[in-house]
């Protein structure tokens, strides 16, 4: 048997964007870029960067674990009793990108995280699209 109380989940959110990496990756380590499509921040893409994200629900304390401009980018995120990871993979494709952020580490029994986070990145997602769409 399982120890259920172990047992983690992830949030995955998948597109295809028809941008290249390389503007992706801009949107996603460029402070007034990430304040347009996620949240306030202080972020920098250094690694072992300590950086928080503060929204309307509070704040998040992050630090950068693994930077390969243009393909991974990865962050702890600790918020409301909270601890995961975010990571960010970046796949050329024949049309631009294809895009993927997982945050993993919700527990089984952390049902309201997990949905919250399920509605969240659907939205910040599609607010980098956004964002995307307007950069040169």
């Amino acid at each position: 048997m399982t120890d259920i109380s172990t047992e983690t989940r992830s949030v995955v959110v998948e597109r295809e964007v028809p941008h290249p990496p390389e503007k992706i990756w801009r949107a996603l380590t460029t402070p007034h870029l990430i304040a347009e499509w996620l949240m306030k921040n202080d972020f920098a893409p250094v690694m072992g960067h300590r950086f928080q994200l503060s929204g309307d629900w509070g704040a998040a304390d992050c630090k950068v674990t693994a930077l390969d401009p243009d393909r991974t980018l990865a962050y702890t995120w600790d918020a409301m009793g909270l601890k995961s990871v975010v990571t960010w993979t970046l796949t050329p494709t024949a049309t631009g990108t294809h895009l993927r952020v997982e945050q993993a580490g919700f527990p089984q029994d952390n049902e309201r995280a997990y949905r919250g986070a399920t509605f969240g990145w659907q939205n910040f997602v599609g607010k980098l699209a956004d964002v995307l769409a307007r950069l040169d």
